[in-house]
């Protein structure tokens, strides 16, 4: 019998007032469970359990709530086998990501907020002097500024990574001493429900998590709209994001907002076209193109324009797409059926806009069942394309060349480089080292990879313009879901 999951509410699993909805797996359209179907009644019980548990669990010593998230990744790493065949199935992610990219990397994000939970939070400010005035007589005035817990921070997760994405809002607001009520994505929720298991286990009291879930807009709205909600951390799509940001402004939330991209990739002459390659190739493969931080647009210098499309084609050809439980799959599908129609019109309007299109962006031969799409290369686009601007979340590849030679070069690579509505991650190959850092500084994204596309997970990790607000990650996580509070005395 397909197992039926529950809501967790103030630390018990209630039945939804919904009934439940069937989670499928994207590689072969098979039920891997059913999720439940809360009400927004069911919402608002949750944000009131939050509630009713903050002013306890703010108060509780730091090195107690670092024991809890301890014990939650130790308790997740048990079960690490069993929890990352769960996500392999809601998401169609290979077993290799599943297992290392993102089970594991829910199991260190709680591991490194367990010694957030002790990081200091007061930073001592210099004194000042102050003459006798109209606010007391002249004295020596000392001020420290601490960091307080924001209070019931509701968890908007996204669909492409159901273990770290969750984990990386629950483990640093908890850290904190705040209280969360976690909404995960309806295409793949059972994982955080294993998630909020795991914290029970720990010893998180009740009310300290909650997990409510659904299909229904209604469900989100909820969440987001709770007057018991006081800060909104979500991580999807920037149309999502701007409708929140409305709900926030006007009841004067804090939110963290980490939304869209569209990555460029500038390619110079002199570059490691191998290296660059391989970075942007992950693309294709690293959880299908879904993913905010791919550099999904490449802007190559046009002396090696023609030698760097050839070797993207060949490594997008190499890739094989398939079951993703098998060793050798590098591609998965994509999160649903809907989804891949997307991807696939996207790449049609590329060629209709006049793109010259290499390779893949059709359904591979042999796989009659789940939501497969070839990784695709778009070759010949212009700034002005749909394909070029608009964030297409799949395994795509656009190509803009660029001409010019020197800081003319430079001024052309950074012009189209910025010239998009999003700014997450970009990323430079360029042997010139100086040169890749030059570029880098003037690049508006939030993060820039030089000659990498690998992450610092104790830098900075947010974006510029509409693709959000805020940064977490590192001990920039534990600032995000706190308020600076100033503490002044006079002697």
């Amino acid at each position: 019998m397909t197992h039926k999951e529950r809501l967790f509410i103030g630390g018990t699993w209630v039945e939804p007032d919904g009934g439940h909805y069937e989670v499928t797996d994207p590689a072969t359209g098979e039920v891997v469970g059913l999720a439940p179907e809360a009400s927004p009644a069911q919402v608002d019980e949750a944000a009131a359990a939050a509630r009713d548990t903050f002013t306890t669990w703010s108060r509780t010593a730091p090195e107690e709530r670092a024991a809890i998230l301890s014990r939650t990744a130790g308790l997740l790493q048990r079960d690490a086998a069993a929890h990352a065949e769960l996500a392999r199935a809601e998401t169609g992610a290979t077993t290799a990501t599943a297992r290392s990219a993102q089970v594991a990397v829910a199991v260190a994000r709680f591991r490194r907020y367990a010694k957030g939970a002790v990081e200091p939070v007061a930073t001592p400010l210099p004194p000042q002097v102050n003459a006798a005035g109209p606010l007391g007589r002249a004295a020596v005035v000392g001020a420290v500024a601490e960091r307080r817990p924001v209070g019931v921070v509701a968890c908007v997760t996204s669909y492409n990574n159901p273990w770290a994405n969750p984990a990386g809002k629950v483990a640093p607001a908890l850290a904190m001493g705040n209280t969360v009520l976690v909404k995960p994505a309806p295409q793949d929720p059972l994982s955080v429900y294993r998630m909020a298991a795991a914290l029970a286990e720990a010893g998180a009291p009740p009310g300290v998590v909650n997990v409510v879930s659904g299909t229904s807009v209604a469900v989100g709205e909820a969440a987001v709209g709770s007057p018991d909600v006081d800060m909104v951390s979500f991580t999807g799509s920037t149309a999502v994001g701007r409708r929140i940001g409305e709900v926030c402004g006007r009841g004067m939330k804090r939110q963290l907002m980490e939304l869209g991209g569209k990555g460029a990739a500038v390619v110079f002459a002199d570059a490691d076209l191998d290296a660059a390659v391989a970075g942007i190739g992950t693309t294709f493969s690293f959880y299908s193109g879904q993913i905010c931080t791919a550099p999904t647009r490449v802007i190559v210098q046009r002396q090696v324009y023609g030698p760097l499309l050839e070797k993207l084609t060949a490594y997008a050809t190499r890739l094989k797409v398939g079951d993703p439980r098998e060793r050798d799959t590098v591609v998965g599908p994509v999160i649903s059926a809907a989804h891949r129609e997307r991807v696939e019109s996207y790449v049609e309007l590329g060629r209709e806009e006049g793109a010259r299109l290499l390779t893949g962006g059709t359904r591979p031969r042999g796989l009659d069942r789940g939501h497969y799409v070839a990784p695709a290369l778009l070759a010949d686009c212009a700034p002005g394309m749909r394909v070029v601007r608009e964030e297409i979340f799949g395994p795509v590849v656009v190509v803009v060349p660029f001409d010019g030679e020197g800081e003319a070069a430079e001024d052309t690579a950074v012009a189209l480089a910025c010239d998009t509505e999003y700014g997450l991650i970009d990323y430079v190959w360029s042997r010139d080292v100086a040169r890749a850092f030059r570029v880098a500084r003037r690049l508006r994204a939030g993060g820039v990879g030089v000659n990498t596309v690998a992450r610092n997970m104790e830098a900075p990790f947010g974006g510029f313009k509409s693709s959000g607000v805020g940064r977490d990650c590192g001990s920039y996580a534990l600032s995000a879901y706190s308020e600076d509070q100033a503490v002044v005395w006079s002697g």
